[in-house]
Order: C-alpha cells, then structure tokens, then sequence
C-alpha cells in the first residue's frame, strides 16, 4: 500500500465536521483518519485494526467502527460492499475521486479504472429521464487475468437465470 501526501489539511477538515456536528474531535479519531488518509487502497475494518496495532495504537474495533461511520457521514471516506461479508473503506481524497472497481472473486483482489464512457452512459440516461444523478458506484465481480493463469474457473453454483449468461 502506497502512502498519500501530507494529510493533515483533511484531519482539520474532518476535525471541522465532528465540530459541526456537536462530537468531541478525540485523538484516537483523528489517528483513524490519519491511517484512512494515509492509505491507498480498500482498507477492511481489520486491515485498519492491524496498521493501528503496528503502529502501537490500542484502539478498539467499537472506536474503528464509529469513527469510520462519520468518516463515512462526512463524505471524506466511501464505504464499499465487494460481497466479502464485510465492509472496505476508501477515502476520496485520491487524483481520481470518481473512478469503478473490478473484484476478482478468486483472489479478493480489486483493481480500479476509470472510464470517460460509463461517465457519458450515466450523463446520457439521466439526462433522457430527466435524472439529476448525485453519485454512482460500478462494480463489475469476475476472475482477474491472473487467477485465470493459475487454473481458476468460473462455478456455477445454484440455478443460473437466462438473462444473467453472457
């Protein structure tokens, strides 16, 4: 995982937020936010659990949890549901804030990409419907060029509907 530049103009601004809404700016919130801020990538309430112990932080899950919650509220911070049984958290801060994701249903891996045309569909459709669209989320579940290398194949488990074979 890649570090980001300097975060602390977003640890205010997170600051600010809890501030707006009335909630104590505590020091165990702010190293959460640090670590979101300060990781690239889709981090799962264990993955943050684990750079916090790394770092000598002893913070609860309970604390984890709420803090991403209104990281979350704040808009600074996407949760994201990749069918893992848990939630991943990304902060938005990144040079590409708008972007979907590919998840490898072999590996857990997950690759992001953007595309000028899905963004020109979503214009589009909104557009003929009279739509005012406010966000969107793209995720397209499959096996990765590499899995399939390694021998993995699609399972087809349970009953399949016609429309959902390509």
């Amino acid at each position: 995982m890649k570090t980001a530049p300097s975060v602390a103009p977003f640890i205010r601004l997170f600051g600010r937020y809890l501030r707006d809404q009335g909630l104590p700016v505590t020091s165990q919130r702010e190293v959460v936010a640090e670590v979101v801020f300060t990781t690239e990538g889709h981090l799962s309430v264990d993955d943050l659990e684990h750079e916090l112990r790394r770092r000598g932080e002893r913070i609860g899950k309970a604390t984890i949890y709420r803090t991403l919650d209104l990281l979350v509220r704040s808009k600074l911070v996407e949760e994201h549901d990749f069918e893992e049984g848990f939630k991943r958290y990304e902060h938005r801060l990144s040079r590409e804030p708008v972007h979907a994701h590919l998840v490898c249903t072999e590996t857990g891996d997950i690759l992001e990409f953007r595309s000028p045309e899905v963004q020109q569909i979503i214009d589009e459709v909104a557009r003929e419907h009279g739509f005012l669209p406010t966000h969107h989320k793209l995720v397209i579940f499959g096996l990765s060029r590499q899995a399939r290398e390694e021998g993995a194949t699609v399972r087809n488990e349970g009953l399949t509907c016609p429309i959902e074979t390509v």
